[in-house]
């Protein structure tokens, strides 16, 4: 079956089963490699990526679910020459040990901010809870969302947009 996605705000098509889980897609595809294969069962959230602003798991999400949505994955917040606020802020407090969880752990984080620009330490953990890093970085998570959420109302009080 042929489907029409939006991915990083750019229309794709693709051929593939309505019931083909969207991190194949995104990855055999569009070679969109940021959203990893961890547990494929929703249990990890390496494949973590948002559809219509809202962190899922690509790994149990099928792609039929996203046609006519906004899908945004780690590629779509910015690049390695241009990173967006949170991922600068992933790369200043060095949260990234092995890396295979990041994608997934900044996707999750963006999703919260974007409807909670000012967490707290416990929101920050309750919202990330869902992901998991086997490295134990989890401090350096935690703070590199608490940067990020800081230079956002920095923007925010200078009437940035952002």
């Amino acid at each position: 079956m042929t489907i029409s996605l939006d991915v990083n705000g750019e229309r794709h098509t693709v051929t593939a089963s309505p019931d083909t889980p969207l991190l194949y897609v995104l990855r055999d595809d569009l070679q969109l490699n940021a959203a990893k294969y961890g547990c494929g069962l929703g249990q990890c959230g390496a494949c973590t990526v948002h559809v219509d602003g809202n962190a899922v798991f690509s790994c149990l999400t099928p792609v039929a679910a996203t046609v006519g949505r906004r899908v945004t994955t780690l590629e779509g917040l910015g690049t390695a020459e241009k990173p967006g606020i949170l991922q600068q802020a992933f790369i200043d407090e060095q949260a990234a040990q092995c890396g295979y969880c990041i994608a997934g752990m900044i996707m999750r984080a963006q999703s919260l901010l974007s409807y909670n620009p000012s967490p707290s330490d416990e929101e920050i953990r309750q919202h990330m809870q869902p992901n998991l890093c086997r490295c134990g970085t989890h401090y350096r998570i935690i703070r590199a969302i608490k940067r990020a959420s800081a230079v956002l109302a920095n923007h925010q009080n200078k009437g940035d947009a952002t």
